[in-house]
């Protein structure tokens, strides 16, 4: 084992800003609003309030498929600068007491929610769709996604954070969550092998949720690791990775509250369809 390391934990402890690598500066172990700052709120019912990482695009990728697919689901959406601290203002803490995005309020019926799985399955149910009816594929459809809410973590906090964020590469963790994220994309090629989508024929809220995470992870696009992952293997994960990410409401969805990338692929905030036309970043 390399990296060798002779921390030894103390009996109590104690939080020190300068450790944490990457994203010290917004971690602490409290919750709680650090400072006063109202949400903007637009003209309709639904206001997101978020930024376009996996968590983020799960919830535009959504609410562009409801708008496809002809429901009134017409939103705005807000950019939260996580970098910034935005989290940590009074009115998102109202939303979402947790501080993470996405958060959406729903105006039209008074309602907070939060954690993307949440709201996935809240839009679901406000509006019929994307969801079956059917108890057994409903069932079939929601087991994929709580699979996902509870696997991402290590993806993300797991693994994208020893293997790209940590200040220091140590060997044991990054072998730990290499070993788990190739398990899970493993048992997604194995469902993948004889279904269009992760729950059957019906595209549904757990492939919503899941591509942004092993969509990308897949398509190369997540931390750098394609090939430390060598995810080429995973040839079902990949042509369903790429018909889901392929879908126009897909695309839109990925450009909403993205900050980064090429300037054609940013829309910092989204209040209409025409948006996507006029108010990308290269065209600001």
């Amino acid at each position: 084992m390399s990296n060798e390391n002779n921390y030894v934990p103390p009996k109590v402890w104690t939080w020190d800003t300068k450790n944490g690598g990457e994203f010290a500066k917004i971690n602490r172990p409290i919750a709680g609003p650090t400072h006063d700052k109202e949400l903007p709120i637009g003209k309709h019912p639904l206001q997101l309030y978020s930024l376009a990482t996996p968590n983020g695009v799960k919830v535009t990728v959504m609410l562009e498929e409801l708008l496809a697919a002809g429901y009134d689901a017409e939103y705005d959406a807000w950019l939260i600068k996580i970098g910034d601290g935005d989290q940590f203002g009074s009115g998102f803490v109202d939303v979402n007491p947790n501080s993470k995005i996405p958060a959406l309020m729903d105006h039209s019926t008074g309602s907070r929610v939060f954690e993307s799985g949440a709201i996935l399955l809240y839009l679901a149910e406000k509006f019929g769709a994307f969801l079956p009816k059917d108890p057994a594929a409903r069932t079939e459809a929601l087991n994929w996604l709580f699979w996902l809410q509870g696997s991402a973590p290590y993806l993300g906090g797991g693994f994208g954070h020893f293997y790209a964020y940590a200040p220091e590469k140590f060997e044991y963790p990054i072998n730990r969550f290499a070993m788990e994220a190739k398990r899970q994309l493993d048992v997604l090629d194995r469902n993948l092998a004889d279904r269009q989508f992760l729950s059957g024929d019906d595209y549904t809220i757990a492939d919503i949720a899941t591509a942004p995470w092993y969509g990308r992870m897949v398509q190369g696009d997540a931390y750098d690791a394609g090939a430390f992952l060598d995810v080429g293997i995973y040839k079902n994960v990949i042509r369903w990775a790429d018909e889901v990410m392929s879908r126009p409401a897909y695309v839109r969805g990925a450009m909403v509250n993205r900050t980064f990338g090429p300037e054609a692929g940013q829309l910092h905030e989204r209040h209409s369809a025409s948006d996507f036309e006029t108010k990308t970043q290269d065209k600001l």
